[in-house]
């Protein structure tokens, strides 16, 4: 049995910005990417149990984040012929908020060879109904209309920044039918502004934040209690999902921030630096 090559798609780790831009406006947000985490897929030649098989197949490890037949589905979009085989690891949960269901997408596109970002994300759109822009190839330089699977606006490259973070709380899969977000035009429009510093950027996604968890929960996060107690920046969250980010500046963040999360029952806790020269 032969494998092809790995290619993989890094996820994200919640938004800065995510919600509606102005009433009756798009759902849009910005992307926190996340190189610490990611989806891996390959191509499978010559298996003989699949040899001849009808269908398109998708093995996939211990966490399953598509369905066979949604995989499947979505390779076709992509052109991709009947009896092809892949493989896919993911290394972040599902409906964690951390991309996995889109992550998965991209990689599996990119190991049958195809790279449009543009195609990519109207497949993952037509899989999907929602979908994050981790096909591009800067995802966090994109106001990005999730539901629409397109760039609202080209956004400045974010200041050097470290995360550290984890899972807190229930996983949430993403609803592409879900409209309950708050507003955030306002925090749009001081975006590419608030890119020149570390700082800003972590007010401003706080602020989304809590906007979030005001209007759908939970109403006891300990986040926000966490960034201020561990000196902090600010903070940011999955606005449909359990993954939670502490801003720092680099090497801002002390040796003892990942258990301090950790006894506050995160789980999967990461460290990574993004932005800058990261």
């Amino acid at each position: 049995m032969k494998r092809g090559s790995a290619h993989r798609a890094p996820g994200h780790f919640g938004e800065f910005l995510q919600g509606v831009l102005g009433v009756g406006g798009p759902v849009a947000l910005i992307t926190l990417p996340c190189p610490a985490l990611a989806a891996v897929a390959g191509r499978r030649y010559g298996c003989g149990v699949w040899k001849g098989r009808a269908g398109i197949d998708v093995r996939q490890g211990v966490r399953r984040v598509l369905r066979k037949a949604q995989a499947a589905r979505f390779l076709a979009r992509l052109g991709v012929r009947r009896g092809a085989a892949f493989r896919l690891r993911v290394a972040m949960p599902p409906g964690g908020g951390a991309g996995a269901s889109t992550a998965a997408r991209v990689a599996l596109a990119r190991a049958a060879g195809r790279r449009g970002a543009a195609r990519v994300a109207a497949a993952c759109l037509f899989s999907e109904g929602a979908c994050d822009p981790l096909m591009r190839a800067a995802p966090e330089r994109a106001l990005w209309a999730s539901r629409q699977a397109r760039v609202l606006a080209v956004t400045p490259a974010l200041p050097a920044m470290e995360i550290v973070g984890g899972f807190y709380g229930l996983p949430t899969r993403t609803n592409p039918r879900d409209a309950l977000f708050a507003d955030i035009a306002d925090l749009a429009a001081q975006w590419p502004q608030a890119c020149a510093t570390a700082a800003a950027v972590a007010r401003l996604a706080s602020v989304s934040a809590a906007r979030t968890l005001a209007l759908r929960g939970p109403a006891h996060d300990p986040t926000a209690a966490l960034a201020a107690r561990l000196g902090a920046l600010g903070w940011a969250i999955a606005h449909t999902g359990s993954a939670r980010a502490l801003i720092f500046a680099p090497g801002g963040a002390a040796a003892t921030v990942e258990d301090a999360l950790r006894a506050a029952g995160f789980a999967q806790v990461i460290r990574f630096r993004i932005g800058g020269r990261a």
